[in-house]
């Protein structure tokens, strides 16, 4: 894709990657985004971390996918890649990057022996939904859950 370098994120690139964490999950702190970031970055044997630079340098998106062996919501098959998380900074969206992003997930989903790419949202978070949808992906369930404190 012209003007931009995706590359799989290392350690030099934490500060960038965990700041567009917090802008993707805004209720973690940094302190466990950077937690997150650097444990994924050890133990990346099952993982998809890359992220997205302009041809300046600056961070446009990222996009973490995963292995998951256990049961999926909505799929048939197991293993099944994952999609963590993807996500483009606003002034580059619309310009192709998700999509690309989610082509070199599913090819790496692909070279891991899995016939299914799954993924999440918040039942509220309707750009994810739009994004899911025009990406290719077809929803499978919705699921509110609970919680009852008996202590």
């Amino acid at each position: 894709m012209p003007g931009i370098l995706v590359e799989e994120a290392c350690t030099h690139d934490l500060p960038d990657w965990v700041a567009m964490r917090k802008e993707l999950w805004p209720e973690t702190s940094l302190a466990d985004h950077h937690v997150e970031a650097t444990q994924m970055l050890e133990d990346n044997s099952d993982r998809l971390n890359l992220l997205v630079r302009t041809s300046d340098g600056a961070a446009a998106g990222f996009v973490e996918a995963s292995i998951r062996h256990d049961y999926v919501n909505g799929c048939q098959t197991s293993p099944v890649g994952f999609l963590e998380g993807i996500y483009v900074r606003n002034e580059f969206r619309r310009q192709g990057i998700a999509r690309h992003l989610m082509e070199l997930a599913a090819e790496w989903t692909r070279a891991r022996g899995c016939k299914e790419l799954a993924s999440d949202a918040s039942i509220s978070n309707f750009v994810s939904h739009q994004m899911h949808h025009t990406l290719g992906f077809e929803e499978t369930q919705r699921v509110v859950y609970f919680r009852k404190v008996v202590a």
